[in-house]
């Protein structure tokens, strides 16, 4: 018996280790953990600040899981299961207002996951898949932004952690109430089984900013949240209102949306109304359509996207380019190279608001220009350009426009930064000459909403009178350069408005050319000369100058100097512009050189609206000398054409030189607010003692 006695120990011990193992497998396998489910409630609720609930069964079954090669007795020990039927997670409270929704946030029909059971010694929760059967979630944010997808993160640490390697669902919906970007969408979501690609599909419809949205795309099966080989695949078309995006890729560690990776096109009635959907803002532009290779690198540190090697439609023009878009903090950055082969110049109307109102509905603004006026009125969108910021290089090579309009190329840089608007430079080759300038819009600085402070600085040179002005035919064999500065400031909210309140100066010179003498003549109204010229045939008079001058304060721009002096005739221009309520108020004084036949030589004025001018004669002038030829040729027939003689000076001047150098002088702009100084005294432009139009009659 004594020598017994050991074996049996050890048969016992062994007996106790196999049996303990198998009692509690047997205990556990029979167990009814609908038992656990109050604890498993209660726990779960503390954990995420918000009810939780198991109303269904919830089982555990156990299973064999096929382990690594060379771990032997572990390929042999069971996994469990966990099925839960009928889950819900409700939403958070908030001290005042209860449950954010009435609804639980999330509910699922079954879930299921196995457990790796060895993970549990180091203190790790391991779910290889976790699989979701007709979930459902509904996301609710409130206009104070208040929302029940935020878990309150734990001010302790936690010793366990959590790793889920794979996620899969199917017939699952998600319903978004966003009281802030005024959404209401829901998505529904289905398995695929016979796609070699995809694995699940969906389909979106409701409203979002206040529009009808739709659409539907597809997406890998089983969502991986471990580094993996094969980027998780994405296909989508959404429309939102009159706008499309379409796009197909992949998207890299879901887990972390490591970066992304994407084939996209954008579409719809203004680039401006793309910013509640991607946050970048953008200016307002006629209908667009554009193609590229969207990629992206995401992080907690900030993001960066890319939009490279796209090409597309604005209007009718054509652009290319590329745009990166970086998040920072005060405020993202927008930047890139924008380009147009072709572009037509009413397809940039839209971004200073001068597009019809037929087009301003179409791309959703209000219908606002009244019909008699030339200056958008539409208001600046002011509150959006504080942000982002933006550097952004624009170039058209070829600029297609009315033939009123010669222009030939733009280029300029767009700058905004800390809510600043600047186009320095902005450069257009026009009439074989060119024009450049610096526009700075400033938005903040306290003078308003959506109020701006406006500076523009303008030099035209080497502008051609003939191709300036192409639909004049008088002009069309002229010869002469147009050269000019303009310094303009004011505070304001559209284009009308920095007009209608603008202080400066704006000055034009030309030093030399040719101009038509049929044209003076019917500016001076010599009549002999006219009718000569109309059977002989025109000719070119030498140009000496023409100098003008004028003073703007308040939007209203006063005439100082304005002269055209030829061999043949001088033009004497006074008068105002009143640039708020767009009207012309303009006298021309024609005087000629030598001896005209009959010469009305009558003052001309131009009147009217910029949109309607009208030019008439003063009918005072020529009533008396029409009545002064009467009376004559009732005394001596040979005397009647005696008033109708211009006998001016053939050494009449207009002090050229004087007048050159005070236009050469560069203007200066007032600071916005600060009104310019007007000179009310009229420059002397003839030589003494003959007047402007000529010798006293």
């Amino acid at each position: 018996m004594k020598t017994m006695r050991p074996r049996t120990i050890a048969i016992a011990a062994a007996l106790v280790i196999v049996s303990v193992p198998a009692i509690a497998l047997v205990v556990l396998h029979n167990f009814d953990w609908n038992r656990a489910r109050p604890w498993l409630n209660s726990r779960a609720s503390e954990a995420i600040g918000r009810p939780f609930a198991v109303a269904g069964d919830l089982t555990v079954t156990w299973s064999r899981v096929a382990g690594k090669p060379g771990e032997g007795w572990r390929n042999m020990v069971p996994w469990p299961r966990l099925l839960a039927k009928d889950i819900h997670i409700g939403n958070p409270s908030t001290p005042t207002a209860g449950p954010i929704a009435a609804t639980d946030m999330a509910a699922v029909r079954e879930l299921s996951f196995s457990l790796n059971p060895f993970a549990l010694m180091q203190k790790k929760i391991s779910i290889p898949l976790l699989s979701f059967d007709t979930p459902s979630v509904n996301l609710v944010r409130t206009a104070n932004g208040a929302n029940n997808w935020t878990f309150p993160a734990s001010e302790k640490p936690q010793p366990w952690r959590i790793a889920i390697n794979t996620i899969s669902f199917s017939k699952g919906s998600i319903h978004l109430a966003d009281a802030v970007n005024r959404a209401d969408l829901t998505m529904t979501i289905d398995t695929l089984d016979t796609d070699p690609v995809y694995g699940l599909a969906w389909k979106l419809s409701g409203r979002f900013n206040g529009e009808v949205a739709s659409g539907e795309g597809k997406a890998g099966g089983v969502l991986s949240l471990q580094n993996q080989v094969e980027p998780f695949p994405l296909m989508a078309d959404l429309h939102f209102g009159k706008t499309a995006i379409a796009l197909v890729g992949t998207l890299t560690k879901p887990s972390s949306l490591a970066a992304l990776d994407l084939r996209v096109k954008f579409s719809g009635v203004s680039m401006a109304r793309l910013e509640p959907l991607t946050g970048v803002v953008l200016p307002e532009t006629p209908p667009f359509a554009t193609e590229g290779h969207l990629v992206a690198t995401l992080g907690a540190g900030g993001s960066h996207w890319t939009y490279k090697n796209f090409q597309g439609r604005v209007g009718a023009s054509d652009i290319s380019g590329m745009l990166g878009y970086q998040t920072a903090k005060p405020r993202a950055r927008l930047s890139g190279v924008v380009v147009s082969k072709q572009l037509l110049f009413s397809d940039l109307a839209p971004l200073i608001g001068a597009d019809s109102n037929a087009s301003k509905l179409k791309r959703g603004a209000p219908a606002v220009q009244p019909a008699n006026k030339v200056f958008p009125v539409e208001p600046f969108a002011t509150q959006r350009w504080t942000g982002i910021d933006a550097d952004i290089q624009f170039s058209a090579e070829k600029i297609v426009r009315s033939k009123n309009l010669p222009i030939d190329k733009l280029s300029t840089n767009v700058h905004l930064k800390d809510g600043v608007l600047r186009l320095s430079p902005l450069n257009f080759n026009v009439a074989g000459g060119s024009i450049t300038s610096d526009i700075k819009l400033d938005s903040g600085g306290g003078v308003g909403k959506n109020a701006i402070k406006g500076e523009i600085k303008a030099t035209a040179r080497g502008l051609r009178v003939k191709q300036l002005f192409p639909s004049v035919e008088l002009l069309k064999e002229s010869a002469g350069e147009i050269n000019g500065d303009a310094s303009l400031s004011a505070v304001g909210n559209s284009v009308a408005s920095l007009m209608a309140a603008s202080n400066g100066e704006f000055k034009t010179f030309i030093s030399k050319g040719t101009v038509s003498k049929l044209l003076l003549e019917k500016m001076g109204l010599n009549l002999g000369s006219v009718v000569l010229a109309t059977f002989t045939g025109d000719h070119q008079v030498k140009l000496n100058c023409m100098a003008t001058d004028f003073a703007v304060t308040q939007g209203m721009m006063h005439a100082r100097s304005f002269i055209i002096d030829t061999e043949a005739a001088l033009l004497d221009v006074t008068g105002d512009i009143n640039l708020a309520q767009e009207q012309l108020d303009l006298t021309i004084k024609p005087g000629s050189k030598g001896m005209r036949l009959f010469s009305l030589r009558a003052p001309l004025y131009v009147k009217g609206s910029f949109k309607d001018p009208q030019v008439s004669v003063d009918k005072g002038v020529m009533a008396l000398k029409a009545g002064g030829a009467i009376a004559l040729a009732v005394l001596a027939p040979v005397t009647a054409v005696l008033p109708l003689i211009n006998t001016g000076r053939r050494d009449e001047s207009s002090d050229c030189e004087r007048l050159l150098a005070a236009a050469r002088v560069k203007s200066v702009a007032p600071p916005p607010g600060k009104l310019a100084r007007v000179s009310t005294e009229r420059r002397s432009v003839a030589t003494k003692p003959a007047a402007v139009g000529g010798a006293k009659q």
